[in-house]
């Protein structure tokens, strides 16, 4: 295993077939489409879309492009100007599971620039994700981690709740997304912020179903759903994480050294805390103690003080309520390799198709039943080094790798080595690159 390793990092960025997957691996096919939405069910199902829209909140006055607009490179950087918006039709979105209620939020277009390291670094201490932004899948839209932001308040008695005063909470038992936010997810699993930021903490599988990954989609219902069939390849990378590794869908090789092996459903190491696998029972114990992985992670005792302890397990506040409701496997003397695939990062060394001598890779999972499975996509802490990072510019000779030609304000500068400084100007509503 240790040689295997060290090939692993001494190729995991060599050229293949697949030329530079940091390069190559964006999805641009609908970059030139103007982005779309659905505001209501009505509207999903009659096919009536918008391209511009407003709620007296968020307002895209102007359509705007779907996604990747550039692909810029130099010797350490890639950097992906985007518009953040998907290129499937987004929305509607929903505040309540009955879709009575209205999502208060609508996507903008948030022209940001994304800078990706070219050459992951491990560091000696593991970085623990920050809340937000912690990469981006190929179509241009943010990745977040598997945080809602909010957590409980030991001394109010509840989780936060900005409405009710109560900030951000403890920080301590943190909310998992996809649990306490998923009926405000479009179809494609995907909502924004109050300031228009759409982003997706868990698989993106209305992006999986264009880069054809085992998905399909029903025309009826204009939902996306698991496929029945079994798996015959692995799946594409799907985004990039802040530390320069790639996140591929929920397939793999079974064997991580062998691209014969058969493909298989990638198992997640974290479990319920339900007293199966070896693990405690929270409904019995209670909120009391953080599972291992997160006080190692955290550099803490796993223990907590009386003014630190969760809720009681309730109908209110089921296991699963939050992250640290999950337990790690490897904690409890199971292997990986054996008995899960991936570690505590939610990612392992293996060979892929972009990386046929090897890379380290994350992968979003899903449960038997198709469902996404904690921690989705990235665990709470970054394999590399997080350098990645979104900047207001950029200050040094790049290539242009790719270009929207469908946006003039940009074209001048396609296919040549340069300085080049993108701004955003308000008034005519695009980036003005300014070339040296």
């Amino acid at each position: 295993m240790k040689t295997f390793l060290r090939i692993l990092l001494f190729v995991a960025s060599a050229v293949n077939a697949f030329g530079d997957p940091q390069i190559t691996s964006w999805f641009t096919v609908d970059s030139g489409q103007f982005a779309q939405i659905y505001r209501t069910d009505a509207d999903k199902f009659s096919g009536r879309t918008e391209s511009t829209w407003s709620n007296g909140r968020q307002s895209q006055s102007q359509p705007a492009y779907s996604g990747v607009q550039e692909i810029l490179s130099s010797a350490n950087w890639i950097y992906i100007r985007s518009t953040g918006l998907g290129s499937q039709i987004m929305g509607p979105w929903y505040n309540d599971a009955w879709h009575r209620l209205a999502f208060p939020n609508l996507p903008t277009d948030q022209h940001f620039i994304l800078a990706i390291p070219r050459h992951p670094a491990l560091p000696a201490t593991r970085h623990f994700s920050h809340l937000g932004e912690i990469g981006l899948f190929v179509d241009g839209v943010q990745m977040f981690d598997a945080s809602d932001s909010f957590s409980y308040s030991h001394g109010s008695g509840r989780d936060a709740n900005p409405r009710a005063r109560i900030g951000r909470g403890d920080g301590i038992w943190n909310r998992d997304a996809f649990v306490n936010e998923g009926t405000t997810f479009d179809p494609g699993f995907g909502h924004q912020q109050e300031w228009g930021t759409y982003h997706y903490h868990a698989e993106p599988i209305a992006l999986r179903y264009l880069l054809g990954d085992h998905v399909d989609f029903d025309a009826a219902t204009k939902s996306y759903y698991e496929s029945k069939r079994a798996p015959l390849k692995h799946s594409p990378i799907l985004g990039w994480t802040d530390d320069g590794y790639p996140v591929y869908g929920p397939y793999g090789y079974s064997d991580p050294k062998n691209p014969a092996s058969a493909v298989r459903r990638m198992v997640s190491g974290f479990v319920l805390r339900n007293g199966q696998n070896g693990t405690d029972n929270l409904a019995l114990t209670g909120r009391g103690i953080l599972p291992a992985w997160d006080a190692r992670e955290l550099n803490r005792s796993a223990v907590l003080h009386h003014y630190e302890t969760g809720p009681d397990v309730s109908e209110f506040y089921p296991i699963g309520h939050y992250i640290e409701d999950y337990a790690y496997l490897g904690d409890f003397g199971k292997v990986q390799g054996r008995d899960f695939d991936l570690d505590e990062s939610n990612g392992r060394w293996c060979v892929t198709p972009e990386y046929p001598q090897g890379t380290y890779a994350y992968f979003t999972t899903i449960n038997a039943n198709g469902r996404p499975a904690y921690p989705y996509i990235m665990g709470r802490q970054f394999n590399g080094k997080p350098v990645g990072r979104i900047v207001r510019g950029i200050y040094e000779p790049v290539v242009t790798d790719f270009i929207n030609q469908a946006n003039t304000a940009l074209a001048s500068g396609s296919q040549s080595t340069q300085t080049t400084t993108l701004t955003w100007n308000s008034v005519s509503g695009s980036y003005e690159a300014v070339s040296k």
